[in-house]
């Protein structure tokens, strides 16, 4: 049995008897989860619930609970599919600590979610109560057995007739149970109803009238059950932006970047978690101009993206870590001709097919290492929603001014987890230049390296002009296949050397704190809103901790040296693994270290630590919170 604690995000909530004698618990932030077997619909009631409160003004985070298998048996803890949304006054940055407020449909998914030390122990728990009396004596026992030890918590589980009312409306309640869930939540959080159903109306826009209407009177029934039984409602002050916004998830804000930065064609091969991109960009890309290509494999799409590329067009490829090892030669083949290529990487557990729909940062040395003989190119990771959208635009530009390959990486966390941003401006700079189809001037080289900076100018078929064979062998500045010693020396030089040029034009990181202090936590990609809420409940103790938060991981940002040199102890924190210090066998010889950890001590010969975890979840803000404690007061290695 785990031992569970109340969750710690801030100031106890504040209880107000209402008129009617129930109570208004108002707080400034509160975490919601909906669960279910896969199928029920459970994902779709937290979508349209976390978009309907960014709406309405709150903050939002919110994350996919998915099941590894496509349709895993029913009522399985392991089968455990829904949305957790952590919705707060202010921005919300990660998903939190402990859950607040469940809705589960069956005792079996719950307890998935209490085994995982997942709910707070005082969490309020809506639960369908069909399986108590199921005509399946198995499932009573199941049902007994879990509420046994379900009560070893000081859960307030509230048993719920979901399937009982839903099949007033539906013969199949599971087609149901999640617009009656939402309309409990609409009453409970007071959300507005005509947003909810505009909500509802998107998600079924493909369906025809009658299923939007039904789920609406699925809806109304939630809501009225909600308000003649539950003595409680909750309330989550709204600051609604007085500038315009747009909630998203990150898969949809790497597809709208795509398209504010002009790129015209995307090259794919379905893999999860990155699928989604495509679905996006299939239903509007056409509408700008663009191309979504699926390939027959992974490989073909690398390949389809880089002729794309080569011929002038604004390309790019989508995929995750599997598909990321596929398409290795052929980001060689980008190089090594130098074709301007962006990758999105939008990582999940590993190794193998490994974890396909958790979350991991294990991508980072095999997407800066992973092709064989020397590469140099860009690797980027967004931090939030919004950066998504934004590193799209950085990539296409650094990718066609420095004819390189640029490797976005994103992962699990980000791709289906929603949250509120201000509405992008578009700029014409954002966009690609048409191609410079001028004549080549007489004489100009096809790698017409500038010594001092590596680069060169991209010529592009048909080019009056500027025919010239291309190839992926070692070759000289007419693209000549050259093997000798002085050709290969200068053109690996020239590759690298472009890199150092855009490393020099990065500015180095802020630090989050103090410039100097005791411990200096290093993070990248989606842990930075756990790691910087962590470092600020630290910082209010009085520990002297602060956070750095890389973007540029090849080239690093400049500076890190003299910032690290600032810190008693500089660690990182990542969702990748590393051994504990205290393990059998382990020493400092022969300690696995997490990917960033190993780079930074590579790249600044300072002895940087690390903490990592790959439970295939997202971070907590309170389990970073005690590292620092650990670390700062001298308790030694985590």
């Amino acid at each position: 049995m785990t031992t569970k604690s109340p969750a710690r995000e801030g100031p106890s909530p504040a209880t107000t008897a209402t008129e009617a004698g129930g109570e208004i618990v108002r707080t400034h932030q509160h975490t919601i989860e909906i669960v279910s077997d896969s199928g029920e619909g459970a994902q779709k009631c937290g979508q349209i619930f976390g978009t309907v409160s960014a709406k309405m003004g709150n903050g939002v985070w919110t994350v996919e609970i998915i099941p590894a298998e496509i349709q895993p048996p029913p009522r399985l803890p392991d089968g455990a599919s829904g949305n957790r949304i952590r919705i707060g006054t202010g921005p919300v940055t990660n998903w939190g600590d402990q859950t607040n407020l469940v809705v589960a449909f069956n005792e079996q998914v719950l307890l998935a979610r209490h085994r995982l030390d997942a709910l707070a122990d005082d969490a309020i728990i809506l639960l369908e109560n069909m399986w108590a009396t199921d005509p399946v004596e198995a499932i009573q026992a199941e049902w007994r057995a879990a509420m046994e030890e379900l009560s070893a918590c000081s859960y307030r589980i509230i048993e719920v007739p979901m399937q009982e009312r839903c099949l007033t409306v539906v013969e199949d309640p599971r087609r149901g149970k999640n617009m009656f869930a939402l309309g409990m939540l609409a009453y409970l959080f007071g959300l507005d109803l005509d947003l909810v159903q505009d909500q509802i109306a998107q998600a079924f826009r493909k369906k025809s009238e009658e299923i939007f209407e039904r789920n609406v009177q699925l809806l109304h029934l939630g809501l009225e059950w909600a308000r003649e039984h539950l003595d409680f409602r909750i309330e989550v002050p709204r600051a609604p932006s007085v500038e315009p916004m747009v909630v998203m998830n990150g898969n949809q804000a790497i597809a709208l970047g795509a398209i504010a930065a002009g790129m015209e064609l995307a090259a794919m091969y379905p893999i999860t978690p990155a699928t989604s991109v495509s679905h996006y960009l299939g239903d509007v890309f056409e509408t700008f101009g663009g191309v979504v290509h699926q390939a027959e494999d992974e490989i073909a799409a690398a390949g389809v993206a880089i002729g794309a590329s080569y011929a002038g067009k604004v390309a790019f490829t989508i995929t995750s870590g599997p598909g990321l090892a596929l398409k290795t030669e052929f980001l060689g083949l980008a190089v090594m001709t130098e074709t301007p290529l962006v990758v999105v990487d939008v990582q999940r557990g590993g190794p193998s097919t490994g974890l396909p729909t958790k979350v991991e940062q294990s991508d980072l040395l095999a997407s800066i290492f992973g092709q064989p003989g020397d590469t140099p190119h860009v690797v980027l990771a967004p931090a939030t929603i919004e950066e998504c959208f934004q590193s799209m635009i950085t990539a296409r530009r650094i990718a066609e001014a420095f004819r390189t390959v640029v490797i976005v990486l994103t992962d699990a966390n980000l791709a289906t987890g929603v949250q509120p941003f201000p509405r992008p401006q578009p700029d014409p700079a954002w966009l690609a230049s048409p191609p410079d189809l001028t004549p080549v001037a007489k004489g100009l080289r096809p790698y017409e390296w500038d010594e001092r900076t590596g680069l060169s100018r991209r010529i592009i078929p048909g080019q009056p002009d500027g025919m010239h064979t291309i190839t992926g062998l070692a070759h000289d500045e007419v693209s000549r296949v050259a093997y000798t010693s002085a050709t290969n020396q200068k053109s690996s030089a020239m590759r690298s050397r472009k890199i150092a040029v855009l490393q020099q034009t990065l500015t180095p990181p802020s630090v989050n704190g103090d410039a100097s202090g005791e411990l200096l936590i290093v993070g990248w990609g989606s842990t930075k809103g756990a790691i910087e809420e962590a470092v600020e409940r630290a910082r209010a103790e009085g520990l002297s901790v602060s956070s750095v938060h890389l973007t540029f991981l090849s080239p690093l940002e400049p500076g890190l040296r003299a910032i690290f040199d600032r810190f008693r102890k500089v660690m990182t924190v990542e969702l990748n693994y590393s051994d504990n210090p205290d393990d059998p066998f382990i020493n400092t010889e022969n300690r696995r270290r997490g990917q960033l950890a190993w780079l930074l001590r590579a790249h600044t010969l300072v002895d940087v630590d690390c903490w990592t975890r790959v439970l295939g979840e997202p971070l907590r803000p309170d389990v970073i919170h005690e590292v620092i404690r650990a670390n700062v007061a001298g308790g030694g290695d985590e």
